[in-house]
């Protein structure tokens, strides 16, 4: 009996530390990555969790086809309306996920005590380094930040890299370069159709949102849509301000007079109220008479919306440049983008929200 309780003693001490071995050899399971805030971060080699906050941190992992991995959701992304970013829109269950923070673009208000119920492997945070710091010591959990660097601008260093992080840590590292090849082919494509084209001597966008939504004054000379299609002097905006988001005078898009008007469909209805106001104004731009008024969709919400942005230069390109791309069938074209993007062609369900990609009838106002 003796010798039997011996046995059995030595066959559990050989079990417990074969335990212990293989739990020291997972957890060291790690790998180094730098985040876009030159933080060097130890990342768990196989990653089944993960939550994402900030503008634009989840809309990454969606792009990589990790929706699988998510376990928690700001509570932004579940409030706000999804038309404005398809990420969302394709995703409908993400909704149903606990919330693990307020969200918003200066301070996500991360829900510490959410986060550690859920576990996950990772925090993906488009946050300042600080405030990953201190998220990583409350939680004990890496958190790795992204970045897309310039607001609007779909071709950025700091958003391929990005992107590229985003796949080493969950094993997508296929599906990252597939996904920056898309931007890359799309942006070739198009400066390709427009490079030696006859292009309109003024252009305009307005009703561009910048921290809240504006009317027809509000505008960009740096606007993706209109730079991937070789589109620089010629915005009238250029002439007041070639960096920032602006809001020009009304006299100066009198002056201007430009030949090409796009408009922000998320913002039309501002528009048509300062028309019913201003009628006179409108009526004297050469642009409103003539009907060369053209609708656009909003991309940057909750930072850029790549997929959106895509869409928009695509629709601007047949605006300007009818024959460059009159194989071009934008409804097409929109739903092929947003099915590699997230998996979904979504254009029906976001022109029955905002209408069609089309000119805007101005003569029922």
């Amino acid at each position: 009996m003796k010798r039997v309780f011996i046995i059995l003693a030595l066959l559990f001490i050989v079990f417990f530390s074969g335990c212990v071995q293989q739990t020291q050899v997972q957890s060291a399971e790690k790998i180094k990555v730098k985040d876009l805030a030159g933080r060097t971060v130890d990342a768990p080699k196989n990653v089944s969790k993960v939550v994402a906050i900030g503008p634009g941190a989840l809309r990454l992992v969606v792009y990589l086809q990790a929706v699988d991995k998510v376990v928690g959701i700001e509570d932004a992304e579940k409030r706000w309306e999804v038309y404005t970013r398809p990420y969302r829109l394709a995703n409908p269950m993400l909704a149903e996920l606990p919330t693990i923070g307020v969200g918003g673009p200066d301070d996500p208000k991360p829900n510490v005590e959410e986060i550690l119920k859920l576990k996950p492997d990772v925090i993906f945070a488009v946050v300042s380094a600080q405030y990953a710091e201190s998220l990583q010591e409350k939680t004990g959990i890496p958190v790795i930040v992204l970045d897309y660097g310039t607001l609007g601008n779909f071709r950025t260093a700091q958003l391929f890299e990005s992107i590229r992080l985003v796949g080493t840590v969950l094993g997508k590292e296929k599906r990252a370069e597939e996904v920056i090849s898309y931007i890359q082919e799309a942006v070739k494509d198009l400066e390709n159709r427009t490079r030696n084209a006859e292009k309109p001597s003024k252009v305009y966008v307005g009703a561009l949102g910048f921290k809240g939504q504006h009317g027809i004054t509000s505008t960009t000379c740096r606007f993706p849509p209109f730079e991937v299609n070789n589109i620089f002097s010629e915005n009238i905006a250029c002439k007041v301000n070639t960096t920032a988001n602006i809001f020009i005078d009304k006299e100066f898009l009198l002056k201007e007079q430009p030949q090409i008007i796009f408009l922000d469909l998320g913002n039309l209805f501002l528009v048509r109220e300062d028309y019913s106001k201003d009628r006179n104004f409108y009526e004297s731009l050469n642009a409103f008479k003539e009907r060369r008024i053209y609708g656009i969709y909003s991309f940057n919400f909750y930072n850029t919306n790549i997929e959106q942005a895509l869409v928009d230069s695509y629709w601007v390109g047949k605006v300007l440049y009818p024959e460059k791309f009159k194989d071009i069938e934008i409804k097409d074209k929109a739903n092929e983008i947003y099915k590699f993007f997230v998996g979904k062609p979504l254009y029906e369900e976001i022109a029955s929200n905002y209408g069609e990609l089309g000119k805007i009838d101005v003569s029922s106002w």
